[in-house]
C-alpha cells in the first residue's frame, strides 16, 4: 500500500480542510490573472471593434480615450483626401451618469459614423443595427436595458434596436452606441435656461460695438439659434479614424498628415499602447502585486501544512529508518502527500472559480495560457513545500524509535 495515501487517510479530516483552504487561495490567484486579462480585454474593446488602422486626433493629446480631445467635423474630409486612406469618418465617444428607473445608470456613448458604420460590426446578441439617423441606440445588456426600451437622454428619447455583449469601456461602464450626430446631442446637451442666457450674452456683446447698433440683423441673428450664426463652430468630434488600403505604409500616412498643425496621427498599434499603459497600467501592476503575494501566501501555507504532518509522523519515519527504509522512500512519502494536495487544491480552486467568476460585476478572462501556467505554479509550490518536511525528516535518528 502507498503509504502517502495511508497516512492522508489517517489524518483526512485535517488534509481535506487545508486542501479546501489552499483551493480557494489558488482560486483567487486564478481569478486575479483573469480580472487582469478582462480589464485589459475590456479597454481594447471599442479599439478594436471599430477596425480602425489610423486614429487622428487633437494635437498633443493622446486620444479620446486618455483625455479630452476635440477635433473639427471638417477633418473628416481632410483625412479622406490623404492618398492611401479609406473609410475616414467621425468617431465621438464620451462618459454620461442619468437616473433612470429611480437608479444610477452610468454608461459610454459611443458614436457611429452614419451611414457609413450603422453598427453592424458589433458584438449584437439581440435586435438589429441602427436603421435610422436618430432616435436609435444599441445598448450593452450589463446596462440592463430592454430590447425595444424607450430611454430619455438630453431633450430626445431613444429606442433600444440592438443588444451587445461584453462591449464596456476600460472602467467597466457598458457602452451604448448611437449615430455621431445624436452623441454630440447628448453630449453637449444644455437646460433650456442656460442657452436663453447664452443667447442673450451674444445679444449684449453685439449690441456693445457700432456694427451691432448699425446691423440690427446682427442682433437678431446673435440672439437665435447657433447654427444660424456661420462664425460659430458645430459641435466637435472626439477623433477621425480611417482604414488603409492594401499595401499601404502607416509610417507614410502619418508622415503626410504629421505636417499638420492641428492633429496627431496614431496607428492602431499605438493607441492601443497608449490606452494600456494610462487607464489600465496601475491597476494591471497592482493586481500582478496581489497576483504574487497570494502565491508566496500559499506557499508558506502548504509548507507549514507538510511540516506539520512531518512532525505527527517523526515516529513512524524514525521506525522506518530503523527497519532499514531508505531515505528515498521516506522522501517519496512527504513528496507525495505534497503533490496531491496541490492538486486537488488545484482541483477545488478551478472548480470554485468556474462557478463564482460568471457572478463578478467585472469580467474575468481565464484563458488555457492562465490555466497551464497556474498548474505549473502549483507543481512548483508543491515541490518547495516538501523541502521543509523533507529537511525535517532527515534529521531524525532511528533510535527515536525506540526511545
Amino acid at each position: 500500500m502507498n503509504l502517502a495515501i495511508r497516512d492522508i487517510r489517517r489524518n483526512s479530516g485535517r488534509f481535506a480542510l487545508t486542501t479546501i483552504g489552499i483551493g480557494m487561495l489558488l482560486m483567487v490567484v486564478l481569478g486575479m490573472g483573469g480580472i487582469y486579462r478582462g480589464l485589459v480585454d475590456d479597454a481594447l474593446v471599442v479599439t478594436r471593434g471599430v477596425g480602425a488602422d489610423v486614429w487622428v486626433v487633437q494635437r498633443d493629446t493622446r486620444g479620446p480615450f486618455a483625455e479630452i480631445s476635440r477635433l473639427p467635423r471638417s477633418v473628416v474630409d481632410r483625412v479622406a483626401t490623404v492618398p492611401g486612406i479609406h473609410g475616414a469618418k467621425e468617431f465621438v465617444f464620451h462618459t454620461i451618469q442619468r437616473e433612470h428607473r429611480g437608479k444610477p445608470l452610468r454608461m459610454g456613448v459611443l458614436g457611429l459614423g452614419w451611414p457609413i458604420d450603422k453598427g453592424e460590426g458589433l458584438p449584437l446578441v439581440a435586435g438589429r443595427p441602427l436603421a435610422q439617423n436618430h432616435f436609435e441606440m444599441i445598448a450593452d445588456e450589463s446596462l440592463g436595458l430592454a430590447l425595444g426600451e424607450k430611454l430619455r437622454l438630453a431633450k430626445d428619447t431613444y429606442t433600444v434596436v440592438g443588444l451587445t455583449r461584453w462591449l464596456v469601456a476600460s472602467g467597466g461602464d457598458g457602452i451604448a452606441c448611437f449615430t455621431s450626430r445624436d452623441a454630440q446631442a447628448i453630449q453637449f446637451d444644455e437646460p433650456g435656461e442656460s442657452i436663453r442666457l447664452e443667447r442673450r450674452a451674444r445679444r449684449a456683446r453685439a449690441d456693445a460695438i457700432d456694427f451691432g447698433r448699425t446691423q440690427p440683423r446682427v442682433l437678431e441673428r446673435a440672439a437665435g439659434t447657433s447654427r444660424d450664426i456661420a462664425a460659430l463652430p458645430g459641435p466637435a468630434i472626439s477623433a477621425v479614424i480611417a482604414g488603409l488600403a492594401p499595401g499601404v505604409d502607416p509610417a507614410n500616412v502619418q508622415r503626410i498628415m504629421g505636417g499638420w498643425g492641428d492633429v496627431t496621427v496614431y496607428t492602431a498599434t499605438q493607441q492601443e499602447e497608449l490606452l494600456l499603459k494610462g487607464s489600465v497600467d496601475r491597476a494591471r501592476r497592482q493586481i500582478l502585486l496581489f497576483r504574487v503575494l497570494l502565491t508566496i501566501i500559499s506557499a508558506v501555507i502548504m509548507a507549514l501544512i507538510i511540516y506539520t504532518l512531518t512532525l505527527d509522523k517523526l515516529h513512524p519515519i524514525a521506525l522506518l529508518k530503523l527497519i532499514g527504509a531508505p531515505n528515498r522512500t521516506i522522501m517519496g512519502l512527504i513528496l507525495q502527500q505534497s503533490l496531491i494536495m496541490g492538486a486537488l487544491a488545484y482541483g477545488v480552486g478551478y472548480l470554485i472559480g468556474m462557478r463564482l467568476f460568471p457572478l463578478f460585476p467585472r469580467r474575468v478572462l481565464v484563458t488555457n495560457d492562465d490555466l497551464l501556467r497556474v498548474a505549473g505554479i502549483v507543481l512548483l509550490i508543491s515541490v518547495v513545500a516538501s523541502l521543509l518536511g523533507i529537511w525535517k525528516a532527515m534529521r531524525v535518528a532511528p533510535n527515536e524509535a525506540i526511545g
